[in-house]
């Protein structure tokens, strides 16, 4: 969807940032991802199913940095033609493979794999869908595999931080305290080896600048600034994040079949 068929009013948070320009959309920022794929510690030739994976960027990423094979699922019709184009361009169609799915219904990938990696997925699901996703996954992987998660995380106040969230994201954003997050892993068979939280990085302006880069990082703010429908959003949900910058910040975690 282009900016020019973007309905602003209704569109995502994350819809809404990147048409901003915003290209790093976790929680945690870059630094966060970096300390997940260390856990991680991905060998050649090993397998990827990647959740969500958009226009195929950071599965393409995963498969020249660390010579993985990766598979994406991804719903959206545009986004799969997309990323199947990115990944011709980079010369990796024997290595990332992006199939059209829902990860409601992992069980129609077929196979199992290595890892299952999904970042500022689940946060977004109501926690039937949480649960759902994760038996998904505890299904998906071998043994020994390893389930690589990053989202959103909520110290405190996660009833209350869940309905302002939905008003200016306009999704169903649900994020969970440390130990909610790995009571929900422990429902679906999967027992969480390693963990680590921090702050909320999305609209902190020296972790753009990290992310981002100088000129992109002043391309986002050129955006938001001259643009009154993104910077009107934009605005609402820096409020929600200042509210409650104290109980709002980011999780990361390992997860084995347990």
């Amino acid at each position: 969807m282009t900016n020019a068929t973007l309905n602003f009013q209704i569109a995502s948070g994350h819809q809404i940032l990147a048409a901003a320009g915003k290209r790093y959309l976790r929680p945690g920022g870059r630094q966060a991802t970096e300390q997940l794929f260390e856990w991680a510690n991905f060998q050649p030739g090993e397998t990827v199913l990647e959740l969500a994976s958009s226009f195929g960027y950071s599965a393409i990423a995963l498969a020249k940095r660390y010579n993985v094979k990766v598979v994406g699922v991804e719903k959206n019709p545009d986004s799969v033609a997309r990323s199947r184009a990115n990944i011709s361009a980079a010369g990796l169609e024997n290595q990332v493979e992006i199939i059209e799915g829902d990860i409601f219904h992992l069980e129609a990938i077929p196979g199992k794999f290595d890892y299952v990696l999904a970042e500022a997925i689940l946060t977004m699901q109501s926690p039937s869908g949480k649960a759902k996703i994760l038996t998904g996954i505890h299904n998906k992987l071998k043994p020994g595999g390893k389930f690589l998660c990053h989202e959103l995380l909520a110290r405190d106040k996660e009833a209350e931080i869940h309905s302002e969230l939905a008003k200016v994201i306009k999704v169903n954003s649900t994020p969970l305290s440390e130990a909610n997050w790995i009571n929900a892993c422990a429902t679906a068979g999967l027992k969480v080896q390693k963990q680590q939280t921090g702050a909320m990085a999305l609209l902190n302006l020296s972790k753009m600048f990290e992310d981002e880069g100088i000129s992109n990082t002043m391309r986002i703010l050129w955006n938001i600034l001259t643009k009154e429908p993104i910077r009107q959003r934009v605005l609402e949900m820096r409020q929600v994040f200042q509210k409650y910058r104290h109980e709002l910040g980011y999780i990361i975690f390992c997860a084995v079949v347990g």
